[in-house]
């Protein structure tokens, strides 16, 4: 035996019915019981519908789009789904374009037409409330997804199949210098002019690149974005496809970060080792036993002649001499002399 539908908090989906016959609401109270559905509720106007929605806090609602009262179905199910994010199934007898056409700009989750079965009314309502429950997870995806962008440290710029922006976090409007309400919808090179060294033009839109391939950018280094202010920033980032649940590429994701500190530590870096290696260079040093002559005080180097003191180190390093005369020297050869 069928147990009957069960709602996400584990009890059966509650049901607000919105019908202005007493007869037809009273069958469909029977009918939702039977299927095992929950009642909360049963209004004959707009203005009921929504204080008993707002009260009982049903997971559906089922309205005729003709009800008494100054507004009508589709006005209830407006500030039903604008204001409580409840699905609303419109049950009806009039199928006409027109009523349809209205009805529909309310986005409904669905319509059973009068007369209906059991059999139509359980299809409707268990698609419509599969549906809001899809939506609602997918919202919530959605929000996390942009939260967790927005809060990163890098730059992520996102765009569709044309290469048109859809998404730019508070990092990438900063080192775009654009609005992300105004990038929303242009071409990726509006905002993100990017360029190798030594060229003046912006290399090709990364995304179409990336749509075009379906594969991901290998990480891109030393290049040059232009802001709108004109400021110039060395940039490294890479760009990546962005597929749907079958694995078709409908965009790519283009994540980026300023790299003018590193660039300045790497400058700073070569010049500190090319001032040593030129240090270094200059550097020439004298080592082991040094042959010196007791008396004259020469010294004989390795090819075996001897040389002054002053003439053999000149030769081995870069050292300069400049003469005077010591206080003991000077006390004992010039005052005394």
């Amino acid at each position: 035996m069928n147990a009957g539908p069960i709602s996400v908090s584990g009890t059966a989906p509650r049901i607000l019915v919105v019908e202005d016959e007493a007869l037809v609401a009273e069958n469909l109270r029977h009918s939702l019981r039977d299927l095992g559905y929950s009642v909360a509720g049963i209004a004959d106007t707009a203005e009921e519908a929504i204080g008993l929605a707002r009260e009982h806090k049903p997971d559906l609602v089922l309205c005729d789009i003709r009800i008494k009262g100054p507004e009508d179905g589709t006005a209830a199910a407006r500030t039903l789904s604008r204001e409580l994010d409840v699905p609303v199934v419109f049950l009806t007898a009039h199928a006409d374009e027109a009523t349809l056409q209205r009805a529909w700009q309310t986005g409904p989750f669905g319509y059973v037409v009068k007369p209906y079965s059991e059999r139509d009314l359980r299809i409707a309502i268990e698609i419509a409330l599969e549906r809001h429950r899809s939506e609602k997870r997918a919202r919530r995806a959605e929000r996390l997804l942009d939260a967790t962008l927005r809060s990163i440290a890098d730059a992520v710029i996102a765009t569709d199949a044309q290469g048109r922006i859809t998404f730019m976090n508070p990092v990438a409007e900063a080192l775009t210098g654009d609005n992300a309400n105004d990038a929303v919808g242009r071409e990726l090179e509006a905002s993100f002019q990017a360029s190798e060294p030594l060229r003046s033009q912006a290399d090709p839109n990364p995304g179409l690149a990336v749509f075009q391939s379906g594969e991901v950018t290998a990480p891109q280094k030393n290049q040059t974005l232009a802001a709108k202010d004109g400021k110039l920033r060395p940039i490294d980032g890479s760009c990546a496809p962005i597929r749907d649940e079958a694995g078709q590429t409908v965009g790519s994701i283009l994540v980026f970060r300023d790299v003018s500190e590193r660039k300045k530590h790497e400058v700073e870096r070569e010049k500190l080792i090319a001032e040593l290696q030129q240090a270094l260079a200059n550097v020439r040093t004298l080592r082991g036993l040094l042959p010196i002559c007791a008396w004259c005080k020469q010294i004989r180097d390795d090819d075996g002649y001897w040389q002054g003191v002053e003439a053999y180190i000149q030769a081995r390093s870069d050292a300069e001499f400049t003469h005077g005369i010591c206080p003991e020297c000077f006390e004992k050869h010039v005052t005394k002399g």
